[in-house]
This record gives structure tokens, C-alpha cells and sequence, in this order.
């Protein structure tokens, strides 16, 4: 298809025409990363995650459970049933978890 080859100066054009300037950013920003992490039956599963990801922890379980990195970056308050807490992993690392409840429920966050 012709059009495809000069879809970017099209578009440079009609932007200018609107009244942007050439410093208009001609790529697309990435969608930010998304995941649910599920604690049930008193466990965190393990995640491994590129960075930039947003982790949302929703407790399935009928006790209350809190999300705490060991590193002192994050402190959810107690999460009774279907509540949630997210936080996004902004650097590669490894990232261990416990629940304050309950010190034997332990996870790791690994960050790519």
C-alpha cells in the first residue's frame, strides 16, 4: 500500500496543521503493564514481571492478609476478602513479600 509508506509524513503534516511543532513525539507510548496476583489458601504466589509493571494483590482468602516488601518500599493496611492493593515495580530486582498477619506467608517479586 502506498498510503502506509507515507502515513508518517501525512501525519507530520496534519500535526502541523493543527499547530504542533516538529518536537511532536512520532511514536506511540507503550501501554503501562498490568497483573493481578491472587493470595489464597494463606499463600503469595511467586511473579516474575518486566519493569514498569503494576501489581494489583486481591486476597481470596475468608482471613485478612497484608502485602509488605521486605525492603520497606510498600506496606499494604489489612486486605479483608476481595480487597486489593497495587504497586508498580519500576526497576528490575528481586523483591521479597510477606503478610505482617501471618510472617510464614513469604513470596518473591522478581522484576526483569
Amino acid at each position: 500500500m502506498i498510503f502506509k509508506h507515507f502515513q508518517t509524513p501525512l501525519m507530520l503534516l496534519g500535526l502541523a496543521a493543527l499547530g504542533f511543532g516538529a518536537a511532536w513525539p512520532l511514536t506511540t507510548a507503550w501501554a503501562a503493564q498490568e497483573t493481578q496476583a491472587f493470595i489464597k489458601d494463606f499463600k503469595f504466589a511467586p511473579l516474575t514481571i518486566k519493569a514498569g509493571t503494576t501489581v494489583t494483590w486481591v486476597n481470596k482468602d475468608d482471613e485478612p492478609h497484608t502485602v509488605v516488601g521486605d525492603a520497606g518500599l510498600f506496606r499494604s493496611s489489612g486486605l479483608d476478602t476481595d480487597e486489593r492493593f497495587s504497586y508498580t515495580f519500576d526497576k528490575p530486582g528481586v523483591y521479597p513479600i510477606h503478610c505482617s498477619i501471618h510472617p510464614r506467608m513469604v513470596a518473591t517479586v522478581v522484576v526483569e
